[in-house]
């Protein structure tokens, strides 16, 4: 499975806890940050900084989403293995 796909599977899976995956650029502002999640007026957010290689934006999802009770939904293979491994090809 390529990296767009799995990407795209870790959003899915995220938006099945209501949590909307945003991509912002932050250069405008000079932050220095990879994104996190975050609550605004009970909305749930998970905002990864546009700039980042696609393989850490799946890191920091893989990481996140370990840390929600995911194990009762259905997760395609391949996103399944990635949530037990300690790391994915930073």
């Amino acid at each position: 499975m390529k990296q767009e796909q799995i990407y795209q599977e870790l959003v899915e899976l995220l938006e099945k806890f209501d949590i909307t995956v945003s991509e912002q650029n932050f250069k405008a502002t000079r932050t220095k940050t990879r994104g996190g999640f975050c609550i605004v007026k009970s909305d749930k957010f998970f905002i990864l900084n546009k700039d980042i290689k696609l393989n850490r934006k799946i890191n920091m999802l893989v990481d996140y989403i370990r840390t929600l009770p995911h194990e009762d939904l259905y997760v395609v293979p391949v996103v399944r293995a990635l949530l037990k491994e300690i790391e994915f090809d930073k």
